[in-house]
């Protein structure tokens, strides 16, 4: 295999992101409004922007000691930074959070008042946007979402920085979750293959499980109808993984931590070549209640006990299931850094 050529600030970033073993075993914590409506609701009143400073400032302290990195938001998430551990990498977020839902197509917007320049002097080590994307939308929907992303390659490209795309997938054509989990696995290969090209300058793929495990027969999270069983599952699963270009990792996309250790065991039953996590609520979302009613340290104690045992569960799968980023490019000695 060709050497692949990598530049320095790329490549010292993702090292800084991984783990001893190119294993990227990381936190997340940049939601914003999804966190401080959970919040209101478990108190039974509004939250504040320090609730969720606060929060966030919990989370990296206790949770960065078993992580190779936390991810962040600008907005909420600066002051967490200093809480991290030793040698722990920061990816922030440069998306507004969620959407505008009165516009077709779920389409994408930055952060105002920041730019990867200004991302990568707050102290970012990678580059993180949130991307919804249907293979179902009109060409002229993607199409601008395409330009988005070439234009935030081109800016982490134009300040040595890795560029983390994370995708979800919908189907705002579609009500019927049973339905939608059989697209499921098409969409998520396509968007896996359409960014992994060259021109779009991501590093690393951050991605959803080509299935829905409440439908997948066989398993602990089956919930009695079924879109595939557990050997389609894992065809799709290879399927995926065959479709990237790029390094991906895995998202919880809010399931418990339960069903997201399970996802993870049929991916590596399946053989892909995930190179990690980027894992927010399902390690630390039950500690919400906590927090509204009885406050930081209340949150903290649960963290230490409950949320460390979670990311230790999910590093434990890590550690037999995942890949080093690197393989997608052969060995680490087939990169060449410039």
């Amino acid at each position: 295999m060709a050497k692949v050529r990598m530049t320095r600030g790329k490549f010292n970033g993702m090292t800084a992101l991984a783990d001893q073993n190119g294993i990227i075993a990381a936190a997340a914590m940049d939601q914003r409004g999804s966190l401080k409506k959970s919040i209101a609701k478990a108190r039974g009143s509004d939250a504040t922007g320090d609730d969720l400073v606060q929060f966030k400032r919990a989370v990296t302290k206790v949770l960065t000691r078993h992580a190779s990195a936390i991810l962040l938001d600008p907005e909420y998430g600066l002051p967490a930074i200093p809480e991290r551990a030793p040698n722990t990498g920061v990816l922030l977020a440069y998306e507004k959070t969620g959407y505008d839902a009165t516009v077709k197509g779920r389409l994408p917007d930055l952060l105002t008042h920041w730019s990867v320049r200004r991302l990568v002097g707050a102290g970012a080590d990678a580059i993180k946007v949130l991307l919804y994307y249907s293979p179902a939308d009109g060409p002229e929907i993607n199409d601008a979402k395409h330009a988005f992303v070439e234009r935030i390659g081109a800016e982490c490209t134009a300040y040595d920085v890795p560029f983390f795309l994370e995708c979800i997938t919908y189907d705002d054509a579609i009500s019927d979750p049973l339905e939608f989990a059989r697209r499921k696995p098409a969409y998520v290969s396509t968007y896996m293959a359409e960014f992994s090209k060259p021109h779009y300058s991501v590093d690393v793929l951050k991605v959803e499980a080509p299935v829905d495990m409440s439908f997948v027969e066989g398993t602990r999270a089956f919930k009695g109808a079924a879109a595939y069983t557990r050997q389609e599952a894992m065809r799709f699963f290879r399927e995926s993984a065959a479709a990237a270009g790029r390094p991906f990792i895995y998202l919880s996309a809010g399931v418990s931590d339960d069903v997201f250790r399970e996802t993870l065991e049929l991916a590596a039953e399946a053989g892909t070549n995930f190179s990690g996590v980027l894992c927010g609520r399902a390690t630390w979302q039950d500690g919400i209640p906590l927090f509204a009613r009885e406050g930081v340290q209340a949150l903290e104690a649960w963290l230490e006990d409950r949320g460390v045992k979670n990311i230790q569960a999910l590093n434990a799968l890590l550690a037999t299931g995942a890949k080093p980023w690197w393989v997608m490019y052969g060995d680490k000695d087939d990169i060449e850094v410039v």
